[in-house]
């Protein structure tokens, strides 16, 4: 199986399935000297971890992080970081009726189809397990470039959305309520609308905001590497992931060319930012914000519909713990993402210099 590594210069390969005996992931090209803060590593994987709350998966994972090299009394010493997550608290058996099934819009069919095998506990590769391990990576890189202000939030759950722009919110808030949405109002009625959800044995999707802010002029290559690039196959990667959007966006396609323009101020920073804080895939100084777009977990506690081995169509149901909805975990991956990206072009303007 290729395509396991991301990023080119700060570079991660993750490792392990959702019910093996563990995950992990070696980060190579972090450069030696950084004192990090291990805690505030563990606090980005317990934003992602399971059971947290009510309205999420209830497999309970401590989600621990042990490092096994490159970190010395602290410190990053440049060689590979080389780190593992066990998993402690699998329930394979949950997963015996799908041995023999492809679930719908799950990855059973196409990874047995390209590899000849699959592991059906929980997904195996495929789960959303795997992402644990870039939190990792991510709060690394978070704290490499600490200047720079990552803040993601749920900005939308099924028709519910956030009406406020990001300028109006106050960020400190994400983390007051379970959907880790920063408006009180409108995270009671997302969470009104998830849990009812839940009861109908039915999932919900949803929307990721992501606003990074203080970022360098100078981000991004042009052409093939531009920044928004980047940022969009990062996003893309992540699973359940449908759609990406920076800047005006989809909107910006029904705009005219005179209200689109962001026009310049004598400093060289702009009156409005339409573009997204990028322009010619390379970072203006500007706010750079995005949206994600998560589909609902295709894993229903109803019945319906699948295909078997033999290619008979069965009818079956979902068993096991599974988020309702997967955005108010993901915000975390999102982050992350987002930061290994940013890392990556920052020791990248770097070594230009």
């Amino acid at each position: 199986m290729a395509g396991n590594t991301f990023g080119k210069i700060f570079k991660l390969t993750t490792f392990g399935e959702s019910h093996g005996i563990a995950i992990g992931g070696i980060i190579d090209g972090c450069p030696s000297g950084l004192q990090l803060d291990l805690d505030a590593i563990q606090n980005e994987l317990d934003r992602r971890k399971p059971g947290q709350s009510s309205i999420v998966t209830q497999r309970k994972e401590p989600d621990t992080v042990e490092f096994l090299s490159g970190i010395f009394e602290g410190q990053t010493t440049g060689t590979p970081i080389g780190f593992v997550i066990k998993n402690t608290n699998q329930k394979s058996k949950d997963y015996s009726h799908i041995k023999d099934v492809y679930r719908p819009s799950h990855a059973d069919y196409t990874y047995e189809k390209k590899y000849g095998v699959r592991d059906y506990r929980g997904g195996g590769r495929s789960s959303a397990r795997e992402t644990a391990s870039r939190v990792v990576a991510g709060a690394i890189a978070k704290q490499l470039i600490n200047n720079i202000a990552i803040n993601a939030y749920t900005s939308s759950v099924g028709d519910i959305f956030l009406e406020k722009p990001y300028q109006d919110l106050d960020f400190s808030k994400t983390e007051s309520n379970a959907v880790r949405c920063p408006d009180q109002e409108t995270a009671e009625r997302m969470i009104h609308r998830i849990k009812a959800i839940k009861k109908e044995g039915d999932t919900i999707g949803g929307t990721i905001t992501c606003v990074l802010q203080n970022i360098p002029i100078g981000l991004g290559e042009p052409v093939f590497d531009k920044l928004h690039a980047d940022l969009g196959k990062a996003m893309l990667s992540i699973n359940a992931v449908k759609g990406f959007e920076y800047g005006s966006g989809f909107c910006g396609a029904k705009m005219k060319g005179s209200d689109h323009n962001d026009i310049f101020n004598e400093d060289g920073s702009t009156k409005t930012n339409l573009s997204g804080g990028i322009q010619g895939g390379i970072s203006n100084g500007m706010d750079i914000y995005f949206r994600v777009a998560f589909k609902p977990v295709a894993t229903l506690i109803q019945k319906q519909n699948a295909l078997d081995s033999s290619g008979n169509i069965v009818e079956m149901q979902g068993k096991g713990r599974h988020d309702p909805c997967v955005v108010p975990r993901a915000i975390p991956i999102v982050e992350a993402m987002a930061a290994l990206v940013l890392v990556d072009f920052y020791l990248l303007n770097k070594l230009y210099k």
